[in-house]
């Protein structure tokens, strides 16, 4: 007999896009069910996102007209996937059209199609891309919930709370969802509660144990505990074990959260993981503090090595971008992106958080030249190989094609480059001065690696049988796409997926 604090049909742990749509649809068809977050606020990384969700096929896309279907999709991501992971493939791409019809039936969630190209150029693929977002909502709509809602990731950095006007991004997903839940008088929300264990009698998992506001509890799960609370991105240790690529301090997950703990209670109850060697990776602007900030839509400079020499299409989608990066320097690669005044000084590219360039300057994060030897040794780079690498690629600017790496002949490379006079607009010389080169560092939107599942979200042994009771989904599992990231979205729409697959074998 167990000593209990509490008792539900369904214990989530972890409240992103993914353990919300799971909470939701459990509670919603009746199972009493309890959301269990770490932190004080909910929405986890997902909060951090711009929300875009990659759930093909759907009444969204039919809306919008677009020339999409769930057979569309499937050739995408069979073209770069291949059958591996077929039966998981299959389920999510069946199912995404499912979930969006669910969710939307709840006057609280509505999507629409914004676009935001597909990152490989596959059989397949829409140039136009096909991810969904949820609208843009006004706090007010939801009450002491939008307070609860996890701030973008610029003010949450800081110790602020949310702008001034609507939810956007991934927290309009977060707080429509939380509406959503609440609606359905079903759903106990509960912050500060961090997952310690599982409770397992008999080989199946009938409960968590953790600690909610400093006391131990232990809550009673009668059909199943779904945990969908990132991955060890955030355990340098646990990392390190693993040879996960980059370092803790460089992941853009919400301090204090994200440290593997589920995944640990996980296979402590035996779960087999994989891919734990796994992140979505992206370029990172080192900060001042020793942390990174997300670099997304680069539309001018150059990227360097130690040597000064250009190695990558500097467009990349920013999985492939830090790929690119792990593959030519390593695991801490680092890097210096540089770039001239064109922007008084700012970067041409988008930097989450965005540090006034005058910290980065005092911090030595960045370095300025007059002129581009001057920057080279400020850098300890190369002055001949920078003047090199600079002059080639202001040649490829003046007659607009990159013959070293091709940047600019992908729909994604000019998504972020609006015209601007030039043949090519991802291709802008490097000319006018002072010079500035930024510390580029390899980092992540979180691990990708984690405990094992199937096709409805089961965490499974080592041997194939699945864990009785026991669920995983978003960066608690390990990812269907494996060590490829095919469109925006994909890290959301999977989580989705699952946690309502989840629900419902729970719910059956």
């Amino acid at each position: 007999m167990q000593d209990w604090t509490d008792e539900f049909d369904v214990v989530v742990v972890g409240s992103g896009g993914g353990a919300l749509t799971g909470a939701y649809a459990a509670a919603s068809q009746g199972l009493r069910t309890v959301v269990l977050e770490k932190t004080a606020l909910f929405g986890g990384t997902s909060s951090y996102s711009g929300g875009s969700v990659w759930l093909p096929g759907t009444q969204v896309q039919e809306r919008a007209e677009l020339p999409d279907s769930t057979e569309l999709a499937r050739t995408y991501l069979r073209n770069l996937l291949g059958d591996a992971e077929a039966d998981r493939l299959d389920a999510y791409v069946e199912t995404a059209p499912v979930v969006v019809e669910f969710l939307e039936r709840d006057p609280n969630i509505e999507f629409e199609f914004r676009a935001f190209p597909d990152y490989f150029k596959a059989e397949g693929r829409l140039d136009t891309g096909r991810s969904i977002n949820a609208l843009d909502l006004d706090p007010a709509t939801i009450g002491d919930l939008a307070a609860k809602v996890r701030p973008e990731l610029d003010q949450d950095r800081t110790g602020q709370g949310h702008k001034p006007g609507k939810l956007i991004g991934g927290r309009a997903l977060i707080g429509r969802l939380l509406a959503a839940a609440a609606g359905t008088g079903n759903a106990d929300l509960r912050t500060g509660t961090a997952l310690t264990g599982l409770v397992v009698e008999d080989g199946r998992v009938v409960g968590v144990e953790a600690v909610q506001d400093g006391k131990p509890v232990r809550i009673k799960a009668t059909r199943g505990v779904l945990m969908a609370a990132g991955g060890i991105e955030a355990n340098a240790e646990t990392r390190a074990a693993n040879g996960t690529p980059g370092k803790a301090e460089w992941s853009m997950g919400p301090i204090g959260a994200n440290t593997g703990v589920p995944i640990a209670a996980g296979v402590a109850a035996g779960g087999a993981t994989a891919l734990l060697d796994q992140a979505w990776f992206c370029p990172g602007v080192e900060q001042p503090d020793g942390t990174a900030a997300f670099l997304v839509g680069i539309r001018g400079g150059i990227v360097v090595d130690e040597k000064g020499e250009r190695y990558l299409n500097e467009s990349l989608p920013y999985d492939q971008f830090g790929r690119a990066m792990k593959a030519h320097s390593g695991n801490d690669a680092v890097s210096w992106m540089i770039f001239d005044s064109r922007e008084r000084g700012g970067l041409p590219g988008i930097s989450i958080p965005n540090t006034a360039p005058a910290k980065h300057l005092e911090a030595g994060t960045w370095v300025q030249g007059d002129t581009l030897e001057d920057l080279a040794a400020r850098a300890g780079l190369p002055a001949d190989a920078v003047r090199a690498s600079v002059e080639q690629f202001n040649d490829y600017a003046k007659h607009g094609v990159d013959e070293s790496f091709h940047r600019g002949e992908d729909p994604y490379d000019n998504f972020f480059c609006p015209p601007n006079g030039n043949p090519n607009s991802a291709l802008t010389a490097i000319e006018t001065g002072p010079f500035y080169a930024a510390r580029i560092v390899l980092s992540d939107l979180g691990g990708k690696g984690g405990l094992v599942t199937d096709a409805d979200g089961r965490v499974l042994r080592a041997d194939g049988s699945a864990i009785d009771g026991l669920y995983a989904a978003g960066n608690t599992s390990a990812s269907v796409s494996g060590e490829v990231y095919p469109g925006p979205g994909v890290p959301l729409g999977t989580a989705m997926v699952f946690s309502y697959r989840a629900a419902q074998h729970m719910k059956g």
